[in-house]
């Protein structure tokens, strides 16, 4: 249809063309390419994209220019300055007023008063007839300086603006620019203002650098991924949170690119969706960040920290683009390019500025000489009688002669005619000492500027420094690096819903309430069901979901779980042998089902459970009274069974028919501890050998946790517990273990020392008084701990203390005994006194085995003679301190001969 519309378009040209000969053919497509291509080409450079020179967009630099101008010291009204600059900008005054805002808020080129607005909560800045601005000291020294400008005629060709800014640091990076243009973005992140003029100094002395991105709200990043800023790198941002009590939760700082409104409108409906659960929110935001999350009963501060990241805009991901002009053409590059041709740039404009300098303080120095040479050998009377211009300045001219040989360059005739300008009071008071010592301090510029061109990096060094001792004062980093740990939505989501299960007809759903409950849950979760016949199969929650009749099991699915371990009993086909297996499952395809069975049709399973620390409980087996079977009674005792993977058939228990199976006694983990570490990087605990080996953990053991307040509080080690940032102690904790402190009590004014257990893991106390003038000195965790204490008058020696001997074992909350009345300067923890734990006896420990996946080979198990024996729990715990692991049985393979369903003693 358009190409028949541009055809008779075209036959009407050729028809009209032929009435009038003056009149042109023009194609509409190609009028559509070539305009196309004006605006694009246009929105590229005069709009969206910064230039790589000064690191200004074109309104940006012309508010600048503008500023330039109008500036006299004073504040000028903000309105004021949006007029002046329509003088070189072609659009409206919108525009302009909100660039300028958004230069402002960055706080580096302008000073601003007023209402300017708050980045930290959105607020609009007021309207620009009643905020003011000026150029800011900073601004003033690094931005401009005419005599290195590159001038162009304005768009009305009435005034003269220029093409780039003289800018004398890397701008661009420190503010970052974001647009969009026609077919391409630009994003590039700010940089913190030390650490690119530090970069700038390597850049001259030849070294390497990195630099990575900081924001002025502050908050954590993550930028590993960073890619120099380049397409497909990704810097990722979280809000700092921390726990403000047990049922409050403080937000003091927020991600870039967000608000606290937009925050908190997307924490409200995180909870909406029940993905969180929160009580309430206040915003007590002003100057700093502060938005208190309060948490209902029972809900788990650590758990609901991860969730505000998992599901709400507290953590969030930016992809930068470095796209900038350069010679007035885009090009993709990235912040190292960036930093380095911005610090090219500022040597060569200090070069030509260093050159325009030398030649002014030449022609200085010429002239010093002449105007010397004039008076001080009187030629102005050489003049006296001359009655022409021009015999005058042939009469200076041929009196000079004489006296010029030492000259730098010829004399001119403008030379001259500077000299025809002298006053007479000049000459009159004219003091040859002080025309030699001006001519001297000149030369003295001269060489030293001389010496500057020659050592211009040194130059360009000294410069870079002195920009960050006058204004890197205030601008420390605010945004903290971390690398990121992967939160699993999953394990942080909320269970706002609840499961329940209909076992004869085989549904699961969350509709389902007429039915037996099985959990609470969440719409993201999987969940993992055991069949009667075997079978298995991990389907989504949903409202109602068939998955086979006769369900023995149901249960969150969690991936990747290796500690929950499945005990099973089952009959192989309609009349097969029983076996028995013991397995977990890892992952799995959804929606698919699997048989755990031999795969015989028939097969029933006769006992099943599901143990989350890889409990082994002991059994009684009844077979049926068939045959002259003589033995129709036993225990087994699943310890005995390798774990091995869903997929293996199993051993074999016995090939006569089972009566029935009685649990006899609940079973102890047979896991062997878990391994964890503290990452000091992400501050987060892991099973994946990252960081400090904190030691080996049973489900009963937990953590010590001392901060600098003076808590102190146990834990069970968690991995998605988060740690404060004034932590102190982190370690396995030994209940028969003291810890000792010495603190400053800031109601007596005095210090003491104490030693104390902990009495209740389960509460969190403070061992200090809560005065606000009390500090914590030391803090030791070790038996026998020895200090040094460094008192402030010199005239006292230090000491050494022996904890142990200097004061008893007392409660928590007890003062303790006073150490000294003098003045402390510091306190020193030595290298603490030898301990010898008490003898335990030797335990026999055998290495878990590794999981062995579609392992059927047939093992008989040998009849379990239970014997026990008591090892006290103190004992146990230095054996697990001494990174021992708990003993596994390992089964025996049976003799042959030996009656199958016999078991014989272990």
């Amino acid at each position: 249809m358009i190409e028949e519309e541009n055809e008779e378009l075209h036959n009407e040209e050729l028809h009209n063309s032929d009435d009038s000969s003056t009149e042109t053919i023009t194609r509409v497509t190609g009028m559509y390419k070539e305009w196309f291509l004006d605006y694009a080409s246009y929105v590229i450079l005069e709009r969206a994209v910064p230039a790589i020179d000064d690191g200004f967009k074109p309104v940006q630099r012309r508010i600048m220019h503008s500023m330039k101008d109008l500036d006299d010291g004073r504040y000028n009204k903000v309105a004021n300055i949006v007029g002046h600059t329509m003088q070189y900008h072609p659009h409206g005054d919108a525009s302009i007023g909100d660039a300028m805002v958004q230069i402002g808020q960055k706080e580096l080129l302008i000073d601003m008063q007023g209402n300017w607005g708050n980045t930290l909560t959105g607020d609009r800045a007021a309207a620009s007839r009643y905020i003011e601005a000026r150029l800011s000291k900073f601004a003033l020294e690094v931005v401009f300086n005419p005599k290195t400008t590159e001038w162009k005629m304005s768009y009305d060709g009435r005034r003269k603006e220029p093409i780039d800014l003289p800018v004398k640091f890397p701008l661009l990076l420190t503010q970052g620019a974001e647009g969009i243009a026609v077919g391409l973005s630009t994003k590039v992140l700010p940089h913190n203002f030390n650490e690119l003029i530090d970069a700038s100094i390597k850049i001259l002395k030849g070294r390497s650098f990195t630099i990575v991105p900081d924001f002025l709200n502050g908050g954590i990043a993550d930028v590993s991924n960073y890619n120099d800023g380049k397409r497909g790198g990704k810097v990722r941002v979280r809000a700092k949170i921390s726990q403000y009590d047990k049922k409050t939760l403080v937000i003091t700082e927020i991600p870039f690119g967000t608000t606290t409104t937009s925050l908190i409108d997307s924490i409200l409906k995180a909870n909406d969706k029940g993905k969180i659960r929160i009580k309430k929110i206040e915003d007590n935001t002003a100057s700093t960040v502060e938005i208190l999350v309060h948490l209902p009963a029972g809900i788990s501060p650590d758990k609901s920290i991860d969730a505000l990241y998992a599901f709400t805009n507290c953590e969030s991901s930016i992809s930068p683009l470095g796209c900038i002009i350069e010679d007035n053409k885009p090009i993709f590059t990235g912040v190292s390019e960036m930093l380095k041709h911005s610090t090219q740039h500022t040597v060569d404009l200090l070069k030509q500025e260093l050159e325009i300098q030398l030649d002014e303080l030449e022609n200085q120095w010429h002239f010093s000489s002449l105007e010397r040479i004039f008076i001080e050998n009187r030629i102005y009377r050489d003049i006296e009688e001359v009655e022409t211009w021009e015999g005058v300045i042939k009469a200076i001219d041929e009196g000079l002669k004489p006296h010029i040989k030492h000259l730098k360059r010829p004399v001119v005739e403008e030379d001259i005619v500077r000299l025809t300008e002298i006053r007479i009071k000049k000459i009159s008071k004219f003091d040859i000492d002080k025309a030699k010592q001006h001519i001297e301090s000149i030369e003295d510029k001269i060489e030293t500027v001389k010496d500057s061109l020659n050592n211009l990096v040194d130059f360009a060094i000294d410069y870079f420094k002195n920009l960050k001792a006058k204004y890197g004062k205030g601008r420390e980093r605010k945004t903290e690096l971390r690398i990121f740990d992967d939160i699993v939505a999953s394990k942080v989501v909320m269970r706002n819903a609840k499961l329940y299960v209909n076992r004869e007809e085989g549904f699961i759903g969350t509709s389902l309430r007429k039915d037996e409950y099985v959990t609470d849950c969440a719409d993201i979760d999987n969940v993992i069901v055991f069949r009667k016949d075997g079978k298995m199969m991990i389907t989504k929650v949903d409202s109602k979901t068939f998955v086979g009749k006769d369900i023995i099991h149901v249960a969150i699915f969690k991936k990747g779980d290796k500690r929950t371990v499945y005990n099973m009993i089952y009959r192989d086909g309609k009349g097969g042998a029983s076996l028995m297996k013991r397995f977990n499952v890892t992952s799995i395809t959804r929606d698919k089902e699997y048989d755990l069975t031999a795969g015989n049709k028939g097969s029933v399973v006769h006992y099943f459970t599901a143990n989350p620390n890889g409990e082994a409980e002991i059994v009684t087996i009844y077979l049926r009274a068939v045959g002259s079977i003589k033995k129709l009674k036993w225990d087994l005792d699943f310890s005995e069974l390798l774990i091995k993977g869903r997929g293996s058939k199993g051993n074999r228990l016995t090939k006569h028919a089972v009566k029935k199976i009685e649990l006899k006694e609940k079973g102890i983990s047979t896991l062997k501890p878990r391994k964890i570490w503290f990452d000091d990087t992400v501050q987060r605990l892991n099973v994946d050998n990252r960081g400090e080996l904190l030691g080996e953990f049973t489900p009963e053991d937990r953590l010590l946790i001392i901060n600098q307040k003076g808590m102190v509080k146990t834990i069970s080690p968690e991995l998605t517990t988060h740690f404060g940032d004034d932590m102190i102690v982190l370690e396995k904790w030994i209940p028969n273990k003291p810890i000792s402190a010495i603190y400053f009590d800031g109601e007596k004014e005095r210090y003491y020392v104490k030693r104390f257990m902990i009495d209740n893991p389960n509460k969190e106390e403070y061992f200090i008084s809560e005065h606000s003038k009390s500090q914590l000195e030391l803090v030791a965790t070790d038996f026998r701990p020895m200090a040094e204490v460094v008192f402030s008058k010199r005239s006292l020696d230090n000491i050494e203390i022996n904890l142990e001997e200097f004061i008893a074992i007392k409660g928590i909350k007890s003062l303790g005994n006073q150490l000294t009345i003098e003045k402390i300067k510091q306190v020193n923890l030595l290298e603490s006194l030898p301990y010898e734990a008490p003898e335990i006896e030797e335990v026999e420990v055998v290495e878990e085995e590794e999981i062995v996946e579609n392992d059927t080979k047939e093992l008989e198990l040998e009849v379990p003679k239970i014997v026990k024996k008591e090892i006290p729990v103190e004992k146990i715990t230095s054996i697990i301190d001494d990174n021992k692991k708990l003993p596994i049985i390992k089964p025996k393979k049976k003799n042959e001969g030996e009656d199958p369903d016999q078991i014989t003693l272990f």
